[in-house]
C-alpha cells in the first residue's frame, strides 16, 4: 500500500438509511430539520460526506423529490462545502423513482449495479434500471458511488466505465456484513482492493462500509488500508453491545480516532472535493 502517512481519509456519515427508527435508538433522525442538525455535528467532527435518505410524515422511507430537494438545501446552508450525496436505494422507491431526485443535481448519487440477497428479500437491480439511472447520472453531472454487496458489482462498474455508461473513474464503495450477502470476510476485503486497483489503477480511491457490529471492523480495515470510511446511524445504531451510539457524530469521532491511530489525517471538504474529482460548490 506504501506509506499512509498524510493521506487524507475522507469521512462519509450515513445518517438515517431506510431501516433504522426512533425505536431501534433516539437519536435516529427521521424529520428533514433533524437530518440537518444531526450531519451539521458530523460535518464538524470530520465527515465530508452525507450520504442521505429521506422518511414520509409517518417515518417510513421515501424518494420523494421534494423532501430530497429540502434537505439537501438544508445541508448546502448548514454544512458549506460538505459532499451531498443522495441514495437511488430500492428500500425507498421502485422503478425510475428511485432516481426522481437526480434532477436536484446533488454532488454524488449511490449505484448498485447488480443485485443480491438481502436479509429478507432479493434487492433488485435490473439492468435497464441501473442503465437509466446511470444515464441520469451523466445526465445531471452527478458523480455515482458504486454500492459494490459482490465482486461482481465492481467488474460490471468496470464494463460501464469502459463502454460510458459511467463517465468518470468508479469510485467503489465495499458493503461487507449485510446479512445473506457478502460477509465481512479479511481475503475478500483484500482482493476487492487489489480488483479495483488492477482495473481503475493503483491511486483509485474506494470506500468500505460495514453494518452493525461490522462498522468498526471495516472502519479500521479501510483507514489501515489506504482507503476511505463509512460510518452512521444507517449502518450501525450502536457504539458497543451495551451502548447506543449518541449521534452521528459520535460515529465520526470513533472513525476520526483509528484514521489518528494509523496516522492518516481527516480530509476536510476541500480535499474530499479533490480527491473525487467533484466540482467545487456552488456560491
Amino acid at each position: 500500500m506504501g506509506d499512509l502517512t498524510n493521506r487524507p481519509c475522507i469521512i462519509c456519515v450515513a445518517i438515517t438509511g431506510s431501516l433504522p427508527t426512533k425505536e431501534n435508538n433516539p437519536a435516529v433522525p427521521i424529520t428533514i430539520a433533524e437530518q440537518v442538525e444531526s450531519t451539521q455535528e458530523a460535518f464538524e467532527a470530520g465527515a465530508t460526506i452525507a450520504h442521505c435518505h429521506v422518511r414520509d410524515d409517518e417515518g417510513k422511507p421515501t424518494s420523494d423529490p421534494d423532501r430530497f430537494a429540502r434537505l439537501k438545501e438544508g445541508l448546502e446552508q448548514h454544512c458549506p462545502g460538505m459532499i451531498v450525496q443522495l441514495s437511488t436505494g430500492g428500500r425507498s422507491g421502485a422503478g425510475q423513482a428511485r432516481g426522481g431526485m437526480l434532477p436536484l443535481a446533488p454532488d454524488m448519487a449511490s449505484l448498485s449495479v447488480g443485485s443480491n440477497n438481502f436479509p429478507t428479500r432479493v434487492y433488485e437491480n435490473p439492468p435497464d434500471l441501473v442503465d437509466w439511472l446511470a444515464s441520469e447520472m451523466i445526465r445531471h453531472d452527478v458523480k455515482p458511488e458504486i454500492e459494490a454487496f459482490d465482486l461482481s458489482h465492481v467488474l460490471q462498474a468496470a464494463r460501464m466505465h469502459a463502454d460510458g455508461r459511467i463517465k468518470d473513474r468508479p469510485y467503489v464503495q465495499f458493503v461487507m456484513g449485510v446479512r445473506n450477502a457478502m460477509p465481512a470476510d479479511r481475503d475478500v476485503f483484500d482482493y476487492y482492493i487489489h480488483t479495483v486497483q488492477r482495473l481503475f489503477g493503483p491511486d483509485a480511491p474506494w470506500c468500505a462500509a460495514g453494518i452493525g457490529p461490522n462498522q468498526i471492523q471495516l472502519n479500521e480495515w479501510a483507514i489501515s488500508s489506504g482507503g476511505h470510511a463509512r460510518t452512521g446511524l444507517e449502518d450501525n445504531v450502536r457504539l458497543d453491545r451495551d451502548r447506543l451510539a449518541p449521534s452521528n457524530a459520535a460515529l465520526v469521532r470513533r472513525a476520526a480516532e483509528i484514521c489518528d491511530r494509523f496516522e492518516r489525517p481527516v480530509a476536510n471538504w476541500q480535499q474530499a472535493r479533490q480527491i473525487l474529482g467533484l466540482r467545487p460548490p456552488l456560491a
